[in-house]
């Protein structure tokens, strides 16, 4: 599980929350039910408008199931791993790799594959093609969200100005007064607090696990290529060292 995105909903949630307390503990003049009717069903039918039904259907739960619990393998791990199932392969042979156990699934996929004995060119294709398969589900994830926080401050703006519109049709009328300007503010701060707090940040943590993963994902395509045409662990290592950033390859090296 990624904690930090759920402790950085909950920080955010928790700093309105004290503010509210602070300044009396009223949470009842934080709702309006207008500002909502605005704000989720504006920003939910922008939203299906700018996307097909079926991307929005899949991409929604997607998004939020990778966002909290996806944590790609990390690099340095894999290589660690990958050269060590390249050693099993040069002693054993391939047909060994099918009693290896490894903690990423597309790797085992891959080791699978070569145990199987298919040629390299189906093994690239293959595993190329579910590669961005995969990585093209999370990105239409990571755009939903994104849509939704650029729609929704924009939709708390049209509720402002709606209310403000009620309020000053209805200057005559006092008891009126307050009811429009709550729905202006409240649906300016709701529109905000959607965007900045969820639905952006979100955007944000799926563009970022996804080129994790394409570098993961890449990163084995080409370990289980070297391991099908039988390179040494040593090569394949020093291949793999490619993916680290310079100081990280330094510290493998001296390890």
């Amino acid at each position: 599980m990624d904690i930090a995105t759920g402790l950085g909903i909950f920080a955010g949630i928790g700093v309105i929350f004290g503010l509210i307390m602070i300044d009396g503990g009223n949470f009842a003049a934080y709702f309006d039910k207008h500002a909502v009717i605005v704000i989720f069903g504006g920003a939910t039918a922008a939203t299906m408008t700018r996307f097909p039904f079926s991307v929005i259907a899949h991409g929604l739960p997607m998004g939020a199931r990778f966002a909290f619990t996806m944590s790609a393998s990390h690099p340095r791990e894999l290589i660690e791993e990958i050269t060590r199932v390249a050693e099993i392969a040069r002693k054993s042979g391939p047909v060994a790799l099918e009693n290896v156990e490894v903690s990423d699934p597309f790797l085992a996929q891959g080791l699978r594959y070569i145990a199987d004995g298919y040629d390299k060119d189906f093994i690239r294709d293959t595993m190329e093609r579910d590669r961005d398969n995969f990585l093209q589900r999370l990105d239409e994830g990571s755009k939903v969200y994104r849509a939704i926080g650029d729609c929704a401050p924009a939709w708390g703006m049209i509720g402002t100005i709606l209310g403000m519109v009620t309020m000053f049709a209805n200057m005559s009328d006092p008891s009126r007064l307050g009811p429009a300007m709550a729905t202006a503010l409240l649906a300016t701060l709701y529109g905000a607090v959607i965007a900045n707090m969820i639905t952006l940040p979100l955007a944000d943590k799926l563009h970022v696990k996804l080129e994790e993963e394409e570098i993961s994902r890449t990163l084995i395509i080409d370990g289980v290529l070297q391991m099908r045409d039988a390179k040494s662990p040593t090569l394949v290592r020093e291949m793999l060292l490619a993916y680290l950033p310079q100081h990280h390859r330094s510290e493998l090296a001296e390890a």
